[in-house]
């Protein structure tokens, strides 16, 4: 294990962030945590999404034309891009949010809450109309269905992506999903690769990839359904780990590598060889499964940024990812800088 990846594990730190542009706070704390001083984190950039999610939890949801009766409800932070920013930041990565938001109530409360999570959010527009909503149902076995309104999300500028990439002095990761418009993360991805600094891109909601976003992308993050759609099959196939020679095949013909998240499975690393290797989840008993995905995404992105070996960086997200679902809603259900350094430290005691 490198002194580089030694310098990272975020609580062990006790100095102060100092204060840059934006809306970083100067301290390093996070809910009375004191986490990893900026300057001496792997910086991660996410160009993403940033929603407020509305999420209703029932004992089943509704059928067409029907009205049900909710247990309970809670309005929370979200957007795939926001999700995964967070994460990063728990595990103590300096994390820098590209994205734009709208000229409501949700703008303020969504800068507040990014800042005060230790966030930089001075690459963050104000654009005219409403934020992102992502309305969201959760049955009692953690099954969600979610709708996403982009709102601002979809006025984030290509120029302004690349520019935020290009500005900052170090960067190690840069981190995009399909939730604003794939023109945006293909420019700030190709500043990224100019700087020779990999590339991860959920492909959430699934769709189509355009040619110039899938040519500048390092790493490929699906899951389940949304490699099916991406491999052109709809929402079929096998499914699950069972899949590993179409997963291979896909990792060879878009020239890309692979991990395919697989719920309760785990997660599936396509090496470069060719080889492949499951990482099975932690048992638990699921609560809400709103924010696996995002937190596998933050996780590794974090590890990839660390240095941490490509496998160590899949079982910290599996780790991170599986510790979320044993509690309720999105955000909210990630570890906290204390627990994330527990799990990451398990984690580096393979190495």
């Amino acid at each position: 294990m490198t002194g580089t990846v030694r310098t990272i594990v975020g609580v062990r730190h006790r100095t102060k962030v100092p204060v840059s542009p934006g809306r970083r706070p100067a301290d390093a704390t996070i809910r009375g945590v004191e986490v990893t001083p900026i300057d001496a984190a792997p910086v991660v950039v996410v160009v993403g999404s940033l929603n407020v999610d509305q999420i209703a939890y029932t004992s089943r949801v509704p059928a067409a034309g029907e009205t049900v009766m909710g247990d309970r409800y809670v309005m929370g932070f979200g957007g795939k891009g926001a999700n995964q920013a967070v994460m990063a930041r728990r595990l103590g990565a300096g994390v820098e949010f590209v994205g734009a938001l709208g000229e409501d109530v949700f703008a303020d409360m969504t800068i507040d809450n990014m800042a005060g999570q230790g966030i930089d959010t001075r690459f963050i527009a104000r654009v005219p109309g409403s934020s992102g909503v992502a309305p969201i149902w959760v049955e009692p076995d953690g099954t969600n269905r979610i709708i996403v309104v982009a709102g601002a999300n979809d006025r984030v500028e290509p120029g302004v992506a690349a520019d935020a990439v290009r500005s900052l002095e170090r960067v190690d990761v840069v981190v995009g999903q399909l939730e604003i418009p794939q023109a945006a993360t293909a420019a700030a991805f190709g500043a990224a690769r100019q700087r020779g600094v990999p590339t991860i891109l959920n492909p959430a909601p699934a769709a189509a990839l355009d040619s110039g976003l899938l040519a500048v992308t390092d790493w490929l993050i699906p899951n389940e359904t949304e490699f099916a759609i991406l491999a052109g099959e709809g929402h079929t196939g096998q499914g699950g780990a069972g899949d590993r020679d179409r997963y291979r095949r896909f990792a060879e013909r878009t020239g890309t590598r692979l991990v395919v998240t697989l719920g309760s499975e785990g997660a599936l690393l396509v090496g470069r060889d060719g080889d492949d290797e499951l990482v099975p989840a932690t048992p638990v008993t699921p609560i809400d499964t709103t924010g696996a995905g995002d937190a596998f995404v933050g996780a590794f992105a974090y590890g990839l940024a660390a240095g941490l070996p490509e496998l160590e960086a899949v079982r910290l997200g599996v780790a991170l990812a599986s510790d979320s679902v044993t509690k309720p809603g999105t955000q909210t259900s990630f570890a906290t800088p204390e627990r994330a350094a527990e799990l990451l430290g398990v984690v580096l005691a393979r190495i």
